[in-house]
């Protein structure tokens, strides 16, 4: 396949998705292989690491021969190596970076790590290709709900974050009372769509004057007193207008604050990144108020919203042109800061 562009091969396994992308120049994609793992998880109403961990193991070297097949590709083709070191599972995260690892050695390939919430960020840019910094970014996923001031592509500050659930979390443990399954974003997002989201008024949490952290679980456990309450007077339960309820009061504190930190810091882009960022009502209401501030919004779709090694290789593109390469002494941080 080597042409004159440049080829970036990256690996994502920081929860339960096994992926293997490769691109050219950073923002084209040339494959794109994900293996989820939910329907293995589902039984267990989250994710286990232990089984995460091995099915990494088994998955791995399949998924890379297809991204490498889909893309008409060989590893001698490959200029760039990326690869997730955190956060996340660790046993999951190591099955991606020893695999990164050992691909860097033996084919003499530059290696680097990247922080999987830059990742996130990053899909914004194969989606969007004249998308460039600064911006304001919101992340909402599994494991995070974080506002971040993007300054160019590799300077980041963040300005808030959960100080308990991420929003991601929140939803499938809401899910897991009301009965729908895992994962919960995708399953409230769709029954909410049948039911009233105003038949109960859950409380808005949003802290401190002007603070743009983040706090769901009051939300959440108002949702569980709300439902044993129910029970204890024997009265039917509305699982499509409590599902819709809580949708409304957490997706409106993250776009009230989104906005706000837009405003604040005087941002006319807002980015929108993670796995919850597929919610439709987020996007709905997000998109409304972007327009009436005049602020433009990018959106990934879909498959670019999930954990994808397109996001990693993306970001790693733009870590190796300003110089960040790593060696193979880098390790798995399974807490690590942005």
């Amino acid at each position: 396949m080597k042409d004159n562009k440049f080829l970036t091969m990256a690996i994502e396994s920081s929860c339960d998705e096994t992926s293997v992308a490769l691109l050219t120049e950073g923002r084209n994609v040339l494959s794109n292989v994900i293996s989820s793992q939910i329907k293995v998880h589902q039984a267990f109403g989250g994710v286990v690491p232990e089984i995460a961990s091995r099915h990494h193991l088994d998955n791995i070297n399949t998924v890379l021969k297809q991204a490498l097949d889909e893309a008409d590709a060989r590893l001698d083709d490959v200029d760039l190596i990326g690869v997730t070191y955190g956060p996340g599972l660790v046993g999951a995260l190591l099955i991606g970076l020893a695999t990164a690892k050992a691909i860097s050695f033996s084919k003499k390939i530059p290696l680097v790590g990247v922080h999987h919430i830059q990742g996130h960020i990053s899909a914004n840019y194969i989606e969007h290709k004249d998308l460039k910094p600064p911006f304001m970014a919101l992340v909402v996923s599994g494991g995070h709900t974080n506002i971040v001031d993007v300054k160019g592509y590799n300077e980041y500050e963040v300005l808030g974050r959960t100080r308990d659930d991420a929003v991601g979390e929140a939803f499938d443990k809401v899910a897991r009372v009301l009965g729908l399954g895992y994962p919960g974003g995708p399953l409230i997002d769709k029954i909410s769509k049948k039911g009233n989201p105003h038949s109960v008024e859950f409380k808005r949490v949003y802290l401190e004057k002007d603070s743009l952290d983040f706090s769901f679980s009051g939300t959440k456990t108002g949702v569980l007193n709300y439902l044993n309450s129910q029970k204890l007077k024997g009265e039917e339960i509305d699982t499509a207008g409590v599902a819709a309820s809580f949708q409304l009061a957490v997706i409106e504190v993250i776009v009230n604050k989104a906005i706000y930190a837009a405003e604040k810091m005087r941002k006319n882009k807002l980015v929108l990144a993670g796995g919850v960022a597929a919610n439709s009502l987020l996007r709905d209401m997000l998109n409304k108020e972007c327009k009436r501030k005049g602020i433009e919004l990018f959106c990934p779709s879909p498959v670019l919203c999930t954990d994808n090694a397109a996001m990693i290789g993306c970001a790693a593109y733009y870590k190796y042109k300003e110089g960040m390469v790593d060696d193979l002494t880098l390790d798995a941080y399974p807490n690590l800061p942005l």
